[in-house]
């Protein structure tokens, strides 16, 4: 059956050249392109202008003009571009909906449609479905009677769109239109049926063959057995080609092939070599594809032995081997570790006259890595560049580049990359990691820096399209070169490229506040840890040591608090010399009060050292009247077992004339039975009576009194004194009868103790 071209020219309505007015066809044809609205008045152009090509037509835009003013439409465009009717339908029908205006449109174009326009129109819709609307339309219509080629058509455009149930409804229809079945029309359903999965129909159809009188012969048998062995159906394909036989069809060398390659597929060997001794014994002699098949079939069980057999015995029958030979005898021999023999193969079908072709040469790549055999494998890709030949899987440059660095060769690896861009190959983030990572661990840094400028600059990393992304292995050693580096600008960058595509990893946010805190920079490595803290990526404890040392080094200590808040909320502990820093930071910045919060974590946290430095800040609160403060962060010291030097705090106070302080002070020692020293009550009592505090000296000396401690004589007489100087002669006289009792307990005191000596 000859398909008709579609090419032939197209018929227009002889009726159309009477008009006489000067515009183009063309002019209605653009009006039926468009989806706005309908034409009027179409006007066709003079027959002394007509193609001898009746169907050839030249297409213009017009620009929309009054149609009862007969005035000429003019073109938009410089340029006429030659277009055939059945294209302009085709591209109507695939801009608009399939609506009533569409097909009056088409009518108005074409009024009378022949055999060879509707068959290029369904050749060239771009749509099924268009097509389909197309050929019920032309029919229901009365414009076009189908005949048996737009039948096939139809149905060969519904099968590879997968409308079987269309395609078959149209196929048994035929009759009724009186249009003849024949057998491709039925060959072309069984094949389309299965080719979407559906072999119980394809069986169906071939049965019902046989009930409506349709003559099948060897044809129908190859369409069936080729549907059914494409699905394992083995057993079912032995039972039709028998009862083919029964039936007096003589199978041919086609049929022969497909039962062979269908039942090595369903890996039954034995019996694929048992029908090909059947076609031998037949008298039908095997051809390439018959020796093709075989060989593959052994390799695929790896039997080289038996595909080298049919190999040689190909060649002595003076079977010249294709490309599909040699690229399946090599694919065997390097399925089986025999990477030398695939090498000599390929030399031998070079001599032959016969080019490898990209299966050949990604068939063999993959094994020559395996084997390690990397200047071989330098060899063929060199000559495929040269030739311009890309492999057909691109995942064979990662393994050439990481074979080629793992034998160190590292100018092959990078002429990987340069060969897939010479191949027009996409190259992808993953290819470059493989480099870099290399690179990184020989120490090549310089030329791992390179690579990374390169993917930086085009935003590789990014591209949506990707499917080999960099790895950690890749990127964390570059970034920790980087900030070891003073680039650490350059690896944010590429961490930022990496985090928009998803990536989270705390072992490079960790390496860029490091370095950001190392080359003075800790506001950048803040906003880096701000943004872990809130995507709750774990951070090291080392990360935050180094962005607080930044800090202190800047003169910062404020910001360096902040930071070490940040580390304890962490969940890291900070060492003691790292709380010292920061506090003597603070003190020496004059922040008493932050340094005393510091020192206040640092003892909740268990840290019990540096009380030098503790007695300062406790000194300091009180110089500057924070007392309430001082006295709770003594009692935290207190009961954290360490004992400050409050004789040598109050003394202090007493000097810079804190009196206050120091009575409150004296008082909470007091109250806490905390050890002081006879002496410094004399000191506070005296800085109390010269400040004129008499009362308060008398308050505390009366508690002192009452805790049992003792004072200088001197100092309670001038108290006394000064008492009943300012009128205060009550707590004079008080005061004056507890000196006496305790005199008079302490004389009784000693006389108890003489006697019981």
């Amino acid at each position: 059956m000859a398909f008709l071209s579609v090419s032939k020219s197209s018929h227009f309505n002889p009726n159309l050249s009477k008009f006489s007015s000067p515009l183009s066809v063309q002019s209605l044809l653009s009006f039926c392109s468009s989806a706005s609205s309908e034409p009027t008045n179409p006007e066709t152009r003079p027959e002394s202008e007509q193609s001898s090509n009746s169907r050839e037509t030249t297409r213009h835009e017009f620009q929309h003009a009054d149609s009862t003013a007969g005035s000429e439409r003019r073109p938009r465009g410089k340029h006429q571009v030659s277009e055939k009717v059945e294209d302009v339908i085709c591209r109507m029908m695939d801009n608009r909906a399939w609506t009533t205006r569409l097909q009056n449109s088409i009518r108005n174009l074409v009024p009378t449609f022949d055999h060879e326009l509707v068959y290029n129109v369904l050749h060239g819709a771009k749509n099924s479905e268009h097509a389909l609307q197309f050929f019920r339309w032309v029919e229901r219509s009365g414009l076009f009677q189908h005949n048996r080629e737009t039948h096939l058509k139809i149905i060969e455009i519904l099968g590879r769109a997968s409308k079987l149930n269309h395609a078959r409804c149209i196929l048994l229809d035929m009759p009724k239109k009186g249009v003849e079945w024949d057998e491709d029309l039925w060959v072309l359903m069984i094949d389309s049926y299965g080719k979407a999965g559906i072999v119980q129909e394809s069986v169906k159809l071939f049965q019902k063959m046989e009930e409506l009188g349709v003559q099948r012969t060897i044809k129908s048998y190859d369409a069936l057995f080729k549907v059914i062995m494409r699905r394992g159906r083995y057993m079912m394909a032995k039972r039709y080609f028998n009862k083919m036989l029964r039936e007096g069809i003589e199978p041919t060398r086609h049929t022969y092939n497909l039962m062979i390659w269908g039942f090595f597929l369903s890996s039954k060997v034995e019996t694929a070599l048992r029908f090909f001794e059947d076609m031998k014994s037949r008298e039908i002699l095997p051809d390439v594809v018959t020796y093709n098949t075989m060989i593959n079939g052994c390799h695929r069980i790896k039997k080289m032995d038996e595909a080298e057999k049919y190999f040689v015995e190909m060649k002595g029958r003076n079977i010249v081997p294709t490309v599909v030979s040699y690229t399946t005898m090599i694919k065997g021999y390097v399925s089986v570790g025999k990477v030398d023999d695939a090498l000599r193969l390929l030399e031998e079908m070079k001599v032959s006259g016969i080019e490898p072709n990209a299966v050949t040469y990604t068939t063999l790549l993959p094994g020559l890595c395996d084997a390690e055999k990397m200047s071989e494998a330098r060899k063929i890709l060199d000559e495929m560049v040269d030739k311009s030949i890309a492999p057909k899987d691109n995942a064979i440059f990662l393994r050439l580049m990481s074979g080629q660095c793992k034998a160190g060769d590292f100018d092959a690896a990078a002429k990987v990359l340069k060969a897939m861009i010479r191949l027009s190959i996409p190259t992808e983030a993953g290819h470059y990691g493989v480099l870099i990572e290399n690179f990184c661990k020989a120490g090549l840094y310089d030329r791992a820096v390179n690579l990374l400028d390169k993917l930086i600059e085009k935003e590789i990393i990014l591209r949506p399209q990707s499917t080999l992304h960099l790895e950690p292995s890749a990127y964390n050693p570059m970034i920790e070169y980087l900030c070891s580096n003073g680039q650490t600008g350059k690896a944010e960058t590429l961490l930022r490229q990496l985090m928009k595509i998803g990536v989270q990893d705390p072992v490079a946010f960790n390496h860029l506040i490091c370095g950001h805190s190392k080359e003075g920079i800790p506001d950048l490595a803040d906003e880096l840890l701000k943004i872990m803290v809130r995507r709750k990526i774990p951070s090291e404890e080392s990360a935050h040591k180094s962005l607080i040392e930044s800090y202190l080094s800047k003169g910062e200590p404020a910001d360096a608090k902040m930071a070490l808040d940040s580390m304890i909320e962490s969940g890291h502990l900070p060492d003691s010399s790292l709380y010292r820093s920061v506090m003597e930071s603070l003190f020496e910045d004059g922040r008493v009060q932050t340094a005393s919060r510091v020192m206040k974590t640092m003892l909740e946290k268990g840290v019990k050292e540096h009380m030098d430095l503790i007695a300062k800040i406790l000194e300091a609160l009180l110089l500057r009247g924070h007392v309430e403060e001082a006295l709770g962060r003594i009692e935290l010291v207190m009961h954290s077992g360490l004992a400050p030097d409050l004789d040598n705090i109050l003394s202090v106070l007493c000097e810079k004339g804190k009196t206050i302080a120091a009575l409150k002070l004296l008082d909470f020692s007091l109250d806490r039975d905390f050890n002081i020293d006879f002496s410094t009550y004399d000191k506070v009592l005296d800085a109390l009576l010269a400040a004129g505090k008499t009362l308060n000296a008398y308050s505390v000396l009366c508690k002192i009194m009452e805790k049992g401690g003792v004072t200088d004589k001197s100092s309670r007489e001038n108290l006394i004194k000064a008492l009943n100087q300012e009128g205060n002669t009550k707590q004079a006289d008080i005061l004056s009868r507890m000196i006496l009792e305790k005199v008079s307990d302490n004389k009784k005191g000693k006389k108890q103790t003489k006697m019981a000596a």
